[in-house]
């Protein structure tokens, strides 16, 4: 059989991909005042439907979710309907899109956020971190710690959001482990103190993943649930004392659920970590990588079987065609990073394709 190209057919769990170029999932900040995607989204995820798969933007699965401005969500009806617009489009460009679900914990700024809605996270640990508002730069709120009681809503909610993504038309979802957010918050030895069954050991860190994950995979299935982790990322002051220890764990523990696949960014870290090694020493489902691939680079991790596909996130701003771009050998545009949260459909919408 001859190597794989970034151009053949690929199933991922359930979805079923027409090629190996994904649309990494990207925060545009264009949603309107109710949290729901608009007319823009449905032209902006339709121009890019030639993707194999798109992942969309992060989307909180409840209010209490949200911390960045202009974000959607998936905890409501009319969000549902809105989505509904996006990802219909997106099938009649014959694309396979699933909804990132994306709860920051205590990356929160105030401007972001509705009065009086609590940020929590696993310990009462503010994150040194600053977050894009309307109104400038923030630094974030500090949080209460989840009781023990209270975790279990938490998985609840990420559940009925992945419901709703399925009613929504979505062909999956993808639960954001990385960058800081609550995920990463419980697996992360300096974001996480708790001394009860979420707390102390990495098996206990990696629980509230663990049972998300598999409270996801119950609602909707297995084979249409995907995760994103990138073990010893610094972002949003995450600190672990063993990233790869932690993360070892986690995959171990989630490896025979049948998952979709795992999403890795491959980067450097403080620890140094190897992150393909990781890997490939405990993920035996689909692989996608992650993070500065170019495409000669993605083509050679595909031949060669170390990916089963490629997620590509800036090239995407500027080149709604990007497919066809690598497939035809036409140069890449720039996009506009001063664009990246206005907005309207300048820098969002207006990317031409390519012309000869």
């Amino acid at each position: 059989m001859p190597a794989p190209t970034l151009f053949d057919p690929v199933a991922l769990g359930s979805l079923r991909l027409a090629n190996r170029i994904v649309m990494a999932p990207m925060t545009r900040s264009r949603a309107d005042e109710g949290d729901r995607p608009t007319d823009l989204h449905v032209d902006y995820y339709a121009q890019r439907a030639d993707a194999g798969l798109i992942v969309s933007e992060g989307i909180q699965p409840s209010i209490v979710g949200k911390g960045y401005a202009r974000t959607p969500g998936l905890y409501d009806d009319s969000q549902v309907a809105a989505w509904r617009k996006v990802t219909d489009a997106v099938h009649a460009h014959g694309g396979v899109i699933v909804a990132q679900l994306m709860h920051v914990g205590r990356i929160a700024a105030a401007a972001n956020r509705p009065a009086g809605v609590d940020v929590v996270a696993p310990s009462a640990i503010a994150a040194k971190a600053t977050l894009w508002t309307p109104g400038g730069m923030s630094g974030t709120i500090s949080p209460r710690a989840l009781e023990t009681h209270e975790i279990a809503g938490v998985v609840d909610d990420y559940a009925l959001a992945s419901a709703r993504a399925i009613a929504a038309g979505f062909d999956g979802v993808e639960l954001h482990c990385t960058s800081g957010y609550l995920p990463a918050q419980f697996m992360a030895t300096g974001a996480n103190r708790r001394t009860d069954r979420y707390g102390g050991s990495a098996a206990n860190r990696v629980r509230f993943v663990v049972e998300t994950i598999e409270a996801l995979a119950g609602r909707i299935g297995a084979g249409r649930v995907g995760f994103r982790i990138c073990p010893g990322n610094p972002f949003n002051d995450l600190h672990d004392e063993d990233p790869a220890e932690t993360h070892a764990v986690l995959l171990d523990a989630i490896g025979g659920l049948g998952l979709a696949y795992c999403h890795l960014i491959e980067m450097a870290t403080p620890q140094g970590v190897d992150h393909r090694a990781l890997a490939a020493g405990h993920w035996r489902g689909p692989l996608i990588l992650n993070e500065n691939i170019d495409q000669a680079k993605a083509e050679a991790l595909v031949g060669a079987g170390i990916a089963d596909a490629v997620s590509f996130g800036r090239p995407f701003i500027g080149n709604p065609d990007l497919v066809a771009r690598f497939r035809d050998g036409h140069p890449l545009a720039n996009f506009d990073p001063t664009t990246l949260y206005a907005e309207g459909p300048t820098g969002y919408t207006d990317y031409p394709a390519y012309r000869a």
